[in-house]
């Protein structure tokens, strides 16, 4: 009698007889030019080549370092899982820094400007459903710290998007009335600890997504500060920002059963 294996492809269950190989995905990933506001742009593409025919596509925006290897390794782990990643360029021509006043400066102007953080993540949003095998009605949105921030922001300009995920994301907004714009379900993974997003936002954010009836989930992991699901932030959460990788895990679990859920 042959055995099976229940193997979940983007929310699909297949068996599968045992003893039987998977392919391996097929990586496909290049870097992508365009423009917003006259500036140019480039973004990271990256999906499974050995899949056929359309697939969902997320969107993901890094952390405040830029278009740099970790937010590239997050597009090509999606990528793995069936969909098609884009990680869309926020500062304009790729740009990547690991010092971090210059990164507090460039997310600062955004931050600053929120019109501008929007317009920017509407461009890569763009860019991901003109692609030739995104599906057009299954699009999600992930951020990363200020990553997280922006596709929150993204929610709130009223954007055709199925889901929100924000990864130890800022959660606060100068326009907390714009929540009535958001048509996306919207989940947000949180350290309990991160002395980045005080427990003052966390209410307020709470109370805005309560107002305007949006089908919101957040999930807080103890013992985790910010940047906790990148392994280059150290290991001393003291400072703030600490990589825990129980957290890095489940947060990772709980996109993909959101995913499925949106997805099915």
């Amino acid at each position: 009698m042959k055995k099976f294996l229940s193997v979940i492809i983007v929310g699909i269950v297949v068996s599968i007889p045992a003893g039987v190989t998977l392919v391996r995905a097929d990586l496909h990933t290049q870097t992508v030019a365009y423009r917003q506001g006259g500036e140019e742009l480039r973004g990271y593409l990256a999906y499974d080549r050995a899949i056929g025919g359309a697939r969902p596509a997320v969107l993901v925006v890094y952390e405040w370092w830029g278009l740099n290897d970790y937010v590239k390794r997050r597009a090509n782990q999606l990528a793995e899982l069936g969909y098609i990643a884009f990680a869309a360029d926020i500062y304009g021509n790729g740009f990547v820094t690991k010092d971090q006043q210059e990164a507090g400066r460039l997310a600062g102007r955004f931050r600053g400007d929120r019109r501008l953080l929007r317009d920017r993540a509407a461009a890569g949003l763009q860019v991901l459903k003109e692609q030739p095998l995104a599906d057009k009605k299954r699009i999600a949105a992930i951020g990363y710290c200020f990553g997280g921030t922006t596709v929150l922001e993204l929610a709130r300009s009223g954007a055709e998007v199925s889901g929100i995920v924000s990864f130890h994301g800022g959660l606060d907004t100068p326009s907390a009335a714009d929540a009535k714009n958001i048509k996306a379900r919207v989940l947000v993974l949180h350290g309990a600890d991160d002395p980045l997003v005080a427990p003052a936002q966390v209410s307020a954010f709470q109370e805005e997504m309560r107002k305007a009836n949006v089908d919101w989930q957040m999930v807080s992991y103890g013992g985790a500060v910010h940047s906790f699901t990148n392994p280059d932030a150290g290991s001393d959460p003291s400072r703030g920002a600490a990589y825990n990788e129980k957290a890095d895990r489940r947060s990772w679990e709980h996109m993909k059963v959101f995913f499925a859920e949106l997805f099915k």
